[in-house]
């Protein structure tokens, strides 16, 4: 992690996930998107808000290689993939260790190299000390940092989120968000993340996409142009408020 007072500005790399003129109709023949077209380069962390229904889990899911598109160009130079669910999606039985681990057991990592990467994973986000607790042990903060430790050991050059503190009260989502902030600095992933949250993609993220309805398009891109980390401060910054502003009239505007 970095230090409070320190910031970063993440240097942009290569393309990790990109789309052009993409289209997705399932078999159904819902035509969930319509001539996508977004790149996410190595230092990046981009948002996309849109309302439910438009296509934007499917964005993770094609980027993963869990979906795929029927028209357009898609590509994903990631080597590994960290993906972050709505839900912990921890196994009851296993112990905070035990479930950070499973990535590496799946994987076929060897014992030592493994526990190295969990203890560091766990440091990472805050949970040393707390090992041996089983899920149902912890707070919905700390069951969602155990879910992002476990992503962590896989050294992910791309992270995937899909609305992870949406679940969250308001105060614990607004300080793990400022933890991913730090995280972020620290690692300098691409970050792709799903919200509903106007004010979160905007605290988040290096930009914004909005998303029209169904079948999902960009309609705007809105460039955020804070350092990073980002302090909880901000939110009242009145240059926040403008892009919190420009995110909300396009989203409005997408739906009038």
């Amino acid at each position: 992690m970095t230090s409070p007072g320190s910031t970063i500005e993440p240097k942009i790399g290569h393309p990790l996930v990109g789309f052009e003129h993409i289209e997705l109709t399932y078999p159904g023949g819902t035509h969930a998107l319509r001539d996508v077209s977004l790149t996410v380069r190595e230092g990046e962390f981009v948002s996309v808000v849109g309302p439910s229904g438009c296509g934007k889990s499917t964005l993770l899911r094609l980027s993963a290689g869990l979906e795929t598109i029927t028209d357009g160009y898609m590509q994903c130079g990631a080597e590994r993939i960290g993906y972050v669910f709505q839900d912990a999606t921890l196994l009851p039985w296993r112990t905070v260790w035990e479930n950070v681990a499973l990535v590496g057991e799946l994987d076929g990592v060897p014992r030592g190299e493994r526990d190295r990467r969990i203890a560091a994973a766990l440091e990472t986000v805050g949970l040393t000390g707390f090992e041996k607790h089983l899920p149902h042990m912890l707070s919905g903060g700390m069951r969602m940092r155990v879910s992002l430790a476990r992503s962590l050991t896989m050294d992910p050059d791309l992270f995937l989120f899909d609305e992870p503190f949406a679940a969250l009260d308001e105060i614990t989502r607004e300080r793990l968000g400022v933890e991913l902030t730090e995280l972020f600095a620290a690692k300098r992933f691409a970050g792709l993340f799903i919200t509903h949250s106007v004010s979160e993609a905007a605290f988040l993220s290096s930009r914004v996409l909005v998303m029209s309805g169904r079948p999902g398009n960009i309609v705007d891109e809105i460039e955020v142009p804070f350092p990073f980390p980002r302090s909880p401060e901000l939110r009242f910054d009145p240059k926040f408020a403008e892009i919190a502003g420009r995110i909300s009239r396009a989203l409005r505007e997408a739906h009038s």
